[in-house]
């Protein structure tokens, strides 16, 4: 079990392999000079388990805090060091220090909630996925997301893809991975019904709600918020409350002809209890031997799994048959880049 100081450094890790610098300033200075004497401390001390990036990711929490205390200007010598302002090591550490100590009970308060993000650029697979989808079938998608969060990733279709000729419409949310084999077959993506779930999800038209997603982002990654930016302003997707595995079953018990049911999962299915992960899969197993050709089902998973980089992107699809299994690639976390290995087209 890590201590905090251990943590920030772990994450200072990951934050700066994903190309945030700024955030592995932040957390080295938390992780080397955090103040003990704040109610802040004590009650990241009360913390049980794991509190590092696999568990409770106290240090995200934080800084995250931090981060809304600037997006808020709620604090002008705390901004007057964050990006894209420059300042010395020492006032940095003077700035962040002290702005601990002004926002105590606001930090307090806002620590209490899980970290939440939407990273975006995953939609550059779902939109790959999704044009092998509607080439084969020809027909409007239902979609079905697996920890949603606020659900911008429900929107899709909506979003550029700017590789090869380009995929879908121009938008104000451009996503251009660093992409790497074949490209997808182009076809019109029509989603006919959106839907997705999650434990605590968030209303990006809430004013509170779409600040915690902006503070997750990184202050160093601007290109982000604005991404995620213009992605609210075209949200319009139901996201439930609720487990996702028992969702899953309710959903998929009405089935409807005339659309490909995708359902899918962007690096969330991981952080499922296993027997939740083994109940979903039953459950799709289950529902997919009831498909049929004009009642497909599809299944993507975009996870993390044994091998490295990134994360694992596998189609599972049913048509009433057995299930057929393709291994798309692999990406990452983030989005940033694709290696892309799926089929011109599905047989």
């Amino acid at each position: 079990m890590s201590t905090l100081s251990q943590a920030f450094l772990d994450q200072a890790n990951s934050c700066e392999a994903l190309d945030s610098p700024f955030m592995g300033r932040l957390l080295r200075l938390l992780a080397a000079h955090w103040p003990a004497d704040t109610e802040l401390a004590t009650r990241c001390a009360d913390f049980s388990g794991d509190i590092g990036p696999k568990g409770h990711s106290l240090p995200l929490r934080i800084a995250s805090g931090l981060h809304a205390l600037v997006l808020q200007n709620a604090d002008p010598a705390l901004t007057n060091v964050y990006p894209p302002h420059a300042s010395s090591d020492a006032i940095f550490k003077t700035e962040i220090i002290a702005a601990l100590h002004r926002h105590d009970v606001f930090l307090c308060d806002w620590i209490r909630n899980t970290p939440q993000t939407n990273e975006v650029r995953r939609s550059a697979v779902l939109i790959a996925a999704a044009q092998l989808l509607a080439e084969r079938f020809d027909l409007p998608l239902k979609l079905s997301e697996l920890g949603a969060s606020a659900g911008l990733n429900l929107m899709f279709e909506k979003f550029h893809l700017a590789v090869g000729e380009g995929y879908g419409p121009q938008s104000d949310v451009q996503l251009a991975p660093n992409w790497e084999g074949p490209l997808p077959p182009a076809a019109t993506l029509k989603v006919a019904e959106r839907r997705g779930v999650d434990l605590n999800p968030l209303d990006c038209h809430r004013v509170d709600h779409a600040l915690r997603l902006q503070a997750y982002l990184w202050a160093d990654q601007a290109e982000r918020l604005t991404r995620t930016r213009a992605a609210i302003a075209v949200h319009d997707a139901q996201v439930d409350g609720g487990d996702a595995i028992d969702w899953l079953q309710t959903r998929l018990s009405t089935p409807e002809t005339g659309m490909v049911h995708m359902v899918y999962s962007t690096v969330a299915w991981q952080y499922f209890p296993p027997e939740k992960q083994r109940q979903g899969t039953d459950i799709l197993m289950q529902f997919g031997q009831k498909a049929s050709p004009d009642a497909p089902l599809a299944w993507l998973s975009y996870e993390a799994d044994d091998q490295t980089p990134g994360a694992a992107v596998t189609l599972h699809l049913w048509t009433g048959d057995a299930p057929q299994v393709w291994h798309l690639g692999r990406a990452d976390f983030h989005g940033r880049w694709i290696k892309w290995q799926g089929p011109a087209r599905l047989p």
